[in-house]
């Protein structure tokens, strides 16, 4: 609806008024307006309120006297650009700075604070809506055509700030000024667009105003009406001739505006204006791909019976599939099912829905998805949905995988591998290595083999400490004598990564971990060369493939590094009890001459030995450590079994004393 007519000669009583004393009147004014005086009866004040309010048919705008100092950040705002979904070489900046108009630069982390500064007297009286004033300093003056220092005119402000009378006065004395840029390419009507100014853009568009300007970012007021939602203003900039598929400078159009923020009848209208329904931007998303990665049900079955892609890809590969999957739509993981999206649609990386949907912990979708995505595909990929639930302690969704049959054993192929440092192939090394016991226990009980990765779980379990998840390893079989190429030390490398952790030590030898290579030295009696410089047996383990470690550490020369000169002696007692025969070498006599509380164990290393514990040592061999793990379901006497068992106790804690229990 066009604004009455004004005339300017109505306002030739201000015609003699210097700048002073309009701004006198200005203020005067206002504050009447704000604070009227005591013996003004309210009622009185507030129909004069309404009824000049209602000289606008734009919502008034909050006045403000010259001389305040507003914050103008808050008046040119860059409209906030929600790019949701960004390849992953291009990523979104951080979400604090999203809706800042100048974002920090790397000198700084924090906002960016505009400076403030007065408001110029043309700027006042705009944004009070005081049009009576505007016009007589447009009379008296052509300031209003002077830009600030962000290019704006009076007829920025008056359209930004919705203000219909101002606009109309400033219009009647300068039509020419309609289509003039900001700085930023900015026209009037597409401030007042961006701002749901209704009654301006219609004002406007009757006065010569080009829907089809865009912005700095190429963005027109077709755009601008979509990202900030108004269907008035869709209707009268359609119906003034605005280009429905002009794209912005990142490639996109009003119709992925429009989708982006849920308006299905903004969708409607476009798409009967014309809208190009596979437009894509410079990601090479389709509007409908934005419809399923924000879960818009309603609008992707608009979109697919006006013919849209349902499996259009992204440039990195993603389908709308995955990217409801990604964020966890589940009604719109069913409309696109139902509408046979190809849940094998992988990314460029191989990735399948199925992937993400466990990835996010989205359980219903991974029911969804899981009779419809191909095992074959899934084996392509080079990573199973098993490998993504232990890596992310996806307890629940594990479950629901092993209950459908995926391979428990199934290993990462051989590029997915050496994305990680120590070649982990298997689901139970990543649940290991996440400490997760609950997770490893279900795999293992599921059938899945611990001796697989190259570097054994049980050897990071051990690494970590932890006696329940080497227990849980050491029950389902994991190899206790494992050694890992190339081989790092004469003795096992278990014995190796924990040997200081007595109670460790001790789980270790009681499943089978042979204690005779620590005590097999080539140079026996002879003397010793110097010990080189060395990292810590740890840090020998932590080496690839590519770079094997410096060179093979003996026992001897491991246990009588700085790093044990405490323990060593108990943890020489504790290795002396699972052997038979064994004579020590000079350097491990030198360790154990050191203290003389270790004595009695160099001793305890001299023949004779006892025939008890040769006889203990010959049955555990002839048994089998896996055997005897069960002889306790046999009607064997409790002091047999828990003489094989090694059932001993310290009773030192330097020097163990171990109680042997005979039959």
């Amino acid at each position: 609806m066009a604004a009455p007519e004004i005339n300017l000669d109505d306002y030739s009583v201000y015609s003699h008024l210097s700048d002073e004393e309009l701004l006198q009147i200005a203020v005067e004014r206002s504050l009447s307006e704000k604070h009227p005086p005591p013996d003004v009866d309210q009622s009185t004040s507030s129909s004069s309120s309404s009824s000049s309010s209602s000289s606008s048919s734009a919502p008034p705008a909050p006045a403000v006297p010259f001389g305040s100092t507003p914050n103008l950040r808050q008046r040119h705002p860059d409209p906030p650009r929600p790019l949701n979904y960004v390849p992953l070489s291009q990523p979104p900046p951080p979400d604090h700075l999203h809706h800042c108009p100048k974002p920090p630069t790397g000198l700084s982390q924090f906002p960016y604070e505009a400076p403030r500064r007065q408001l110029s007297l043309l700027q006042s009286l705009i944004i009070n809506g005081d049009s009576e004033a505007l016009m007589a300093l447009v009379e008296q003056r052509s300031s209003h055509m002077e830009p600030d220092d962000e290019g704006w005119i009076a007829l920025h402000e008056a359209a930004f700030y919705g203000q219909l009378p101002c606009v109309t006065v400033l219009l009647r004395a300068h039509p020419d000024s309609v289509n003039i840029w900001t700085l930023k390419k900015q026209t009037a009507l597409l401030l007042a667009a961006g701002r749901g100014n209704v009654s301006c853009v219609d004002f406007l568009l009757k006065n010569g105003a080009d829907p089809n300007i865009g912005n700095k970012d190429q963005e027109t007021p077709l755009f601008a009406a979509c990202e900030q939602p108004n269907e008035d203003i869709v209707d009268l900039l359609l119906r003034s001739g605005a280009q429905v598929n002009r794209s912005s400078i990142q490639g996109g159009s009003a119709l992925h505006e429009a989708c982006r923020h849920g308006q299905l009848m903004l969708c409607r209208m476009l798409l009967e204006a014309g809208a190009d329904i596979h437009a894509r931007d410079i990601y090479g998303i389709q509007p409908f791909f934005i419809a399923a990665q924000h879960g818009y049900s309603n609008i992707i079955h608009l979109f697919a019976k006006k013919g849209a892609d349902i499996n259009g890809q992204a440039g990195d590969g993603a389908s709308p599939l995955f990217e409801a999957c990604k964020n966890g739509h589940v009604s719109a993981v069913d409309v696109l099912l139902f509408l046979k999206a190809d849940a094998n649609t992988s990314m460029k990386s191989g990735l399948l829905p199925l992937h993400v949907a466990v990835q996010n912990n989205h359980s219903q979708i991974v029911l969804m998805l899981i009779p419809v995505t191909s095992r074959v595909r899934i084996q392509h990929s080079g990573i199973s949905p098993l490998h993504i639930a232990a890596e992310n302690n996806r307890d629940d969704i594990m479950e629901l995988l092993i209950e459908s049959g995926f391979d428990v054993n199934i290993k990462l192929s051989e590029d997915r591998s050496k994305m990680y440092e120590d070649r982990r192939s298997t689901a139970v090394y990543f649940s290991v290595c996440n400490g997760n016991l609950e997770a490893t226990e279900m795999l293992l009980e599921a059938g899945a083999d611990p001796n697989l990765d190259v570097f054994k779980p049980l050897l990071i379990a051990v690494q970590l400490g932890r006696m329940d998840m080497a227990t849980l390893l050491l029950r389902y079989g994991a190899n206790v004598n494992t050694q890992i190429s190339p081989q790092p030390s004469w003795f096992p490398v278990a014995i190796l990564l924990r040997m200081e952790s007595l109670p460790m030590l001790k789980l270790l030898l009681d499943n089978g971990c042979d204690a005779r290579p620590c005590f097999d030295c080539p140079y026996g009696q002879k003397r010793h060369p110097a010990v080189r410089p060395s990292r810590r047996p740890i840090e020998e383990m932590r080496v690839s493939r590519d770079a094997p470690p410096q060179r093979c550490i003996q026992f001897c020369e491991a246990v009588s590094s700085s790093s044990f000169c405490l323990a060593a002696g108990p943890i020489i007692s504790m290795l002396l009890d699972y052997v038979g025969h064994v004579r020590l070498c000079s350097r491990l006599l030198e360790v154990l001459e050191s203290r003389s509380g270790w004595v009695p164990i160099k001793l305890k290393a001299l023949p004779p030995h006892p025939l008890m514990q040769l006889c203990r040592l010959e049955i555990r061999r002839l048994v089998g450590v896996q055997r005897l793990k069960l002889i306790q379901t046999l009607p064997l006497p409790m002091r047999l079994i828990r003489f094989l068992h090694y059932d001993i106790t310290a009773a030192s804690p330097e020097v163990p004393c171990y109680e042997e229990v005979a039959p």
